[in-house]
């Protein structure tokens, strides 16, 4: 039945970019669901074999240039697109102001493709963010809701992964993944499922996918990271929040670099040198007005006073970026950062766009151990922080 399910999907998929082959080049295969026809709500799908091809080609970019206008006008009251989401692994993460994701990223970017401020809406559960889209409160739901449930609120949904499940279970996000829009005559659905494809082709939906994987620390590390916390986080949890408020940062992201430097072990002390709860050098602490690196909440003080330098350094990287970038500074220096968004920009890309520089130091990682730990470095403050958020650590 799953089977046949797919291959109904992957026919109507087919069967719509056919008329688009614009849409076809730009996104090979921009995949539509629900799956069923009466999902599909006033789209009617044309095509005509015995068409020259280039004619064809130029009725679909213009088709396509019409549809990319109609959705810019449609949206240019307040230049805002709304989008409604329930948290979760897939699809956002945010609390107290913190806010990244899989889900997250990918809308952020079409939001500035198409020139529109992102508005992000958190909502209980799938019910309410299609509720939402269907009341006309967002123009589309980030959301892991079944197809079922999609078609029951005769809705319109496109695939978030354009057809590169795979990749999402690879990486232990959810296959169900997808944009859910009012309806399929909608122009947004043509221009967001090619967004989407283009991403995928790119290498950017397994490039987000790979940071933002959900089985990079087995279970059972998890486990022995929550023993660690429960015992050692009350003990500094103070320090943490008056650095962090002093500073302006999350004082779980703190918390979090705090673990992934020293286990929050003040005595801790690396063969290079480095030492303290945040594993600061001697010229770093001496910068940082720290005079006993063992003191934990001198520590604790001078890495949030570095960390915050790290953010203002690049303080033209948008968040949550930002937040990835000045981590990367913090365990490899800010000029070897500023090195890579040189080498960036020489190559054509976005020097600012964490996608960029996540893949710069994937892609050489084997050749470079400093890339490898800081990749090491920021996925696991990443979980780190999540982690200490969702359970009730952050109420210790």
């Amino acid at each position: 039945m799953k089977q046949n399910r797919q291959l109904s999907r992957s026919r109507l998929c087919l069967n719509y970019f056919s008329s688009r082959p614009s849409l076809k080049a730009t996104a090979l295969c921009a995949i539509l669901v629900p799956l069923s026809l009466n999902a599909y709500q006033g789209l009617h799908i044309k095509s005509d074999l015995s068409a020259p091809q280039d004619q064809a080609q130029n009725a679909s970019a213009t088709q396509y240039a019409t549809e990319h206008q109609a959705t810019e006008t449609t949206l240019r009251n307040g230049n805002v697109l709304t989008v409604v989401a329930v948290q979760g692994p897939t699809t956002v993460f945010q609390q107290d102001g913190f806010t990244h994701g899989f889900g997250y990223d990918l809308a952020r970017s079409y939001a500035k493709s198409m020139d529109l401020r992102l508005e992000l809406k958190t909502v209980k559960d799938n019910a309410t963010a299609l509720s939402w889209v269907k009341q006309g409160k967002a123009e589309f739901a980030l959301t892991t809701a079944s197809v079922a449930a999609i078609e029951n609120a005769r809705l319109t949904a496109v695939e978030g992964s354009c057809g590169a499940q795979p990749i999402l279970e690879k990486y232990g996000l959810d296959t169900n993944f997808s944009w859910v829009f009012k309806s399929a005559e909608d122009p947004m659905t043509a221009t967001a499922s090619g967004h989407l494809c283009q991403s995928k082709n790119t290498g950017t939906l397994q490039q987000l996918a790979s940071f933002y994987d959900q089985q990079y620390i087995k279970d059972s590390d998890l486990q022995k990271i929550d023993r660690d916390l429960q015992k050692r986080l009350p003990i500094y949890q103070a320090s943490f929040k008056q650095s962090a408020k002093q500073h302006d940062l999350d004082w779980h992201f703190l918390a979090a670099i705090g673990y992934q430097e020293s286990y929050l072990r003040p005595e801790s002390v690396s063969p290079t040198g480095v030492r303290g709860v945040m594993m600061l050098t001697s010229s770093t602490a001496k910068a940082m007005g720290v005079t006993d690196r063992t003191d934990a909440r001198q520590s604790i003080q001078g890495g949030a006073k570095y960390m915050q330098l790290m953010l203002d350094e690049f303080d033209d990287v948008p968040y949550p970026d930002r937040n990835w970038y000045a981590l990367v500074a913090y365990n490899m220096g800010p000029g070897a950062v500023q090195g890579i968004q040189k080498r960036l920009k020489n190559q054509g890309k976005n020097p600012n766009q964490w996608v960029n520089l996540y893949n710069y130091l994937e892609r050489n990682q084997a050749s470079n151990g400093r890339y490898r730990q800081a990749l090491q470095y920021v996925k696991r403050i990443r979980v780190y922080t999540e982690h200490i958020k969702q359970t009730e650590l952050a109420r210790l």
